[in-house]
């Protein structure tokens, strides 16, 4: 299996802690937390990642090098911001195989991946998506899904919402579909694909209660370091 990680975030609202690195670099257990993203697909049985790294991807390129604990790493490089739905798909080009996982690198959510593959193919999706129910739910969007797990819109983020389904950062992606949408080099994966595509295209939802962490702002990054037991499944 092969799977897209996007890496280039510029962590603009962690840098009030100092940290002048990728948001995937930002350690966590004593280690980058993008380390931890890979070796969990490779406890899944990826065997081969595409980094999309833009920001100080010097950094990263140095830490991982071509192989990281056997599991083959390519780079697809930004000379400028593509947006997450530009980095994905300048990334999808260099994948081999029809189904491709994509993961957010400041995102750590436990997915049974397995299930969620046999999910994906026995539906015929062009994209699945992991959702996590989440109660207070003010910095997501939320999604919208029918009884057959068939993703129906998605909805602006409500501060007010008690509860709801948000989007939890791991997909899996049909390449030959994504590719031959009439999509710009730079856009938002979100609303430039998902929300536009979603009545056009096939999305399922596939919901999972595992671990969520988001380490964009500061007091989650300090949850996530306290979280080590969940990490240290994947050293």
């Amino acid at each position: 299996m092969e799977a897209i990680v996007l890496a280039g975030g510029f962590g603009t609202r962690l840098k009030k802690l100092g940290l002048d690195i990728p948001k995937p670099m930002v350690e966590v257990g004593g280690r980058p937390f993008l380390e931890y993203l890979l070796l969990y697909l490779r406890y899944h049985g990826v065997e081969r990642v595409i980094l999309s790294v833009g920001y100080k991807k010097e950094v990263i390129k140095e830490h991982f090098g071509s192989l990281f604990r056997g599991m083959w790493v390519d780079y697809a490089e930004e000379e400028q911001p593509l947006g997450t739905g530009g980095g994905i798909r300048k990334a999808m080009t260099l994948c081999r195989e029809e189904q491709v996982w994509v993961l957010n690198g400041d995102t750590f959510f436990e997915v049974d991946l397995p299930a969620m593959y046999a999910f994906h193919t026995r539906e015929r999706a062009s994209v699945t998506l992991a959702g996590k129910k989440m109660k207070k739910p003010g910095r997501y969007g939320l999604i919208g899904y029918d009884a057959q797990m068939r993703i129906r819109e998605f909805r602006e983020k409500d501060p007010a919402a008690e509860e709801g389904v948000i989007n939890g950062g791991v997909y899996l992606i049909n390449r030959t579909r994504f590719l031959e949408e009439p999509l710009p080099e730079a856009f938002s994966m979100e609303h430039d694909f998902l929300e536009p595509y979603v009545a056009k295209e096939k999305f399922m939802l596939y919901l999972s209660d595992g671990y969520f962490i988001d380490i964009g702002i500061p007091e989650d990054l300090e949850r996530a370091r306290h979280d080590s037991n969940i990490f240290n499944k994947y050293r």
